[in-house]
């Protein structure tokens, strides 16, 4: 909860929309910010041009100083960025004409000719930090958090961040904070220096108060404190190219060489700590304009707006759903045991059924050494966690299962054993509850066939590792009805998951978009490429693993099974006439990291981490099926490879497997790990235009119908539109 103040003797000085000014008794002046309609406040249009009017008054008042707070449960999370990101998308100088505007009006805060302080209750990120750094002193409670999420979005803090943070920060931590992205505690912003006083929540307006009274009985000392922030942050020498070295260590050791971001940002921050301030305000924003207007800080940008958007789509189906007070897991093993580890570390108890005790301790044992993990982190108690896995009941028969709310099914992906099971369950339940199945590709129409009440089951698709993967396919079956779909929402969203609803089909959303990149690459290899080479040119282009690599760690089984499931739902272009490398490696019982060689060979390190090795043997054996050997361009390997993949999330589209190219997007870079900073499939066509995506599709139309153009992608074409406007 925010801090709340009951000021007496104060009397109205501004009242917006998003800041209020009083004067208090002792002539110092209150600043509080409350965006109205917002449960956050937020730099947006409205709260600038209000801050531009206040600092006016305020510097032409008799104030004596000036404490700033919020009246929410954050005190500023940063920028609006759903509003800038037009803004961004301006021709460079104006936006440097705009980010030239929005400095002026930090300095103006940093300049007043009275001190300033924020009392900081929350979160403080980006532009919020960015305004406190402005500020004189900041005092903050326990629950403060501080951070510069920017370089995350492929930009760099806009608003005096990277000049004031290493002139009022310790220099190291300065840097690692803007270049990290990552939010800092209190406590750590107490010993980097990014605070002055940490105090209980209900003392923060008297600390700020009795700053400014100091500052006011030693003006020698304020001022000088604010010639410091004036000055340049550091002098050329070994210490200086020290702090450095660390800090390209930093973005080294990061790995992520596709956001230009935080190398930029450094690169401006050698030249900016050597300046005045105010020199050093317009490097800095010279690097965000150049950021600002690239096509990774649009895909980034987009994402998030996305996941914002996700989110409020969520809070409308929430509004429609039953509560969920208990869940039940169906079927125990890893998979079970994920889902139960899932529900139960967000307080959800747990029922776990298996027909052999053998599952349940599998369950048991998985679900118990997650919660190992988050103890060895720090993150959770030992007590704690055995309370956690203490709500996990397991049971051999279906006790307690006719007082859970929500079941979700997770046993062998056969259809006619889950209809059996899907059956039983159903008569063992009361009469509301919903019955889910987490199946990756067996129609949840056809499923439901067996049930009494299809309008009470749907799909939830977990992805595997559960803990580890951020996505939930909630899917919508023929009879599913509304209330079921809101109710599996609201569960997966509680169980700390980002819920998709897509609609029936083979594949679902991911992987129906996932097996032509899969057929592909069998063609690749068909055709003569080496595994190997088509790997590195897709972890270049951004995957975190290649298709082999990938194909091995979901399992060579799994994927032909998964295949099959495929080429009899779309025959027409995901059923090969050759056989594939991976059916080989299937019949050679070679399933990838789970039998210990696939298209790799593995082996566990010391910490039992498996690593990839090369596989003469399975080399050899693929060059016996595939073509003549071929040299392919890292280009045509993953144009064949993202033609096909793009093209899927468009048919997925345009069949309204989902609503919007938002959820396609995001349901790929959620589920598959889809290149964050391309944005997605839908949003990877636009980067390079519907007319040049089908003629570069036509080139390679002698591959067959997986790389035909929609009719929908021809008329995008033809009209030069875009997925987003």
């Amino acid at each position: 909860m925010p801090a709340t103040f009951t000021l007496c003797g104060v009397a109205p000085m501004y009242h917006g929309n998003a800041l209020q000014l009083t004067r208090l008794a002792s002539g110092i002046g209150h600043l509080c910010f409350d965006l109205q309609g917002s449960p956050v406040n937020k730099f947006n249009r409205l709260t600038l041009d209000e801050l531009r009017d206040l600092l006016v008054l305020v510097g032409a008042s008799d104030l004596r100083g000036l404490v700033c707070s919020s009246a929410k449960g954050s005190f500023i999370v940063g920028a609006d960025i759903t509003e800038f990101a037009s803004v961004f998308r301006q021709p460079a100088q104006d936006l440097k004409a705009w980010g030239l505007q929005c400095n002026a009006l930090f300095t103006a805060l940093a300049e007043l000719p009275i001190p300033t302080a924020c009392l900081v209750d929350g979160q403080a990120l980006g532009g919020g930090f960015e305004f406190c750094l402005a500020t004189d002193y900041r005092v903050a409670s326990e629950a403060a958090v501080f951070g510069f999420p920017e370089v995350g979005l492929g930009i760099c803090p806009g608003f005096g961040g990277t000049v004031r943070a290493p002139r009022v920060m310790d220099l190291p931590p300065a840097l690692t904070w803007i270049l990290s992205g990552t939010s800092h505690s209190a406590a750590d912003a107490l010993a980097a220096g990014a605070i002055d006083a940490l105090v209980d929540s209900k003392l923060l307006m008297d600390a700020a108060l009795e700053q400014i009274e100091e500052a006011l009985q030693s003006p020698a000392d304020w001022q000088a404190r604010r010639a410091l922030k004036q000055a340049a942050a550091a002098q050329e020498g070994p210490g200086l190219s020290q702090v450095l070295a660390e800090a390209h260590a930093l973005l080294h050791s990061a790995r992520n060489p596709h956001n230009p971001a935080p190398l930029a940002t450094l690169q401006s921050l050698e030249q900016s700590v050597l300046l005045p301030a105010a020199q050093a305000l317009g490097v800095e924003t010279e690097c965000f304009v150049a950021l600002a207007r690239s096509n990774v800080a649009t895909n980034l940008i987009g994402l998030f707006t996305g996941e914002q958007w996700l989110r409020q789509k969520t809070r409308q189906w929430q509004a429609q759903a039953l509560p969920v007070k208990c869940v039940a897991v169906l079927g125990a093993g890893i998979m079970g045991g994920g889902i139960a580890y899932q529900a139960a570390l967000k307080g959800l108890p747990v029922v776990m059924k298996d027909i052999a005790q053998t599952g349940l301790d599998a369950g048991l044992k998985e679900a118990g050494q997650l919660l190992h993990k988050q103890v060895q982190k720090g993150r959770l108690t030992a007590d704690a966690a055995q309370d956690i896995l203490a709500s996990i009941q397991p049971t051999l028969d279906y006790t307690g299962f006719d007082g859970v709310d929500l079941v979700v099914e997770a046993v062998v992906e056969n259809q006619g054993v889950k209809q059996k099971v899907l059956a039983e369950v159903e008569s063992r339940l009361a009469p509301g509850a919903v019955l889910a199945s987490n199946t990756s590709t067996i129609s949840i129409t056809a499923l439901a066939n067996s049930l009494a009440r299809p309008e009470q089951f749907c799909g939830m698709h977990f992805f595997n590792p559960v803990p580890l993967m951020p996505l939930v396919e909630v899917i919508r079956g023929e009879r599913s009805s509304a209330a079921a779909i809101a109710t599996t929402v609201a569960c997966a969203q509680r169980m700390g998951k980002t819920p998709i609803v897509v609609k029936d089909c083979p594949g679902f959303l991911v992987n129906r978009i996932l097996f032509p990149y899969f057929g592909a690459f069998s063609m690749l290899l068909r055709d003569g490429a080496d595994y190997r080479e088509i790997d590195a040119a897709m972890e270049a282009f951004g995957w975190p693993m290649g298709p082999a690599w990938l194909l091995d760690v979901v399992g060579i089984d799994t994927a032909v099974h998964a295949q099959a499931v495929m080429a009899a739902g779309f025959p027409e272009r995901m059923h090969y006439e050759f056989k594939s490398a991976m059916q080989l490696l299937f019949e050679a019982g070679q399933l990838g990291q789970k039998t210990g060689s696939g298209f790799y060979r593995y082996t566990a390190d010391k910490t039992g981490r498996l690593q990839k090795q090369l596989d003469e043997d399975c080399l050899s054996r693929i060059r016996v099926v595939q073509g003549p050997a071929r040299q392919f361009s890292a280009a045509e390997i993953v144009e064949r490879m993202m033609l096909a993949m793009c093209l899927e999330a468009a048919r997925c589209l345009e069949d309204g497997i989902v609503d919007t190219a938002v959820e396609a997007d995001m349901g790929l870079v959620l589920g598959l790990g889809f290149p964050r900073f391309r944005g997605g499939a839908l949003r990877y066509i636009d980067s390079m235009g519907a007319r040049t995506f089908c003629a570069l599709a036509d080139r390679h139309a002698a591959l067959g119908p997986l790389y035909s153009p929609t009719a929908g992608l021809r008329a995008m074409a033809a009209a030069d539109s875009r997925f987003y406007a």
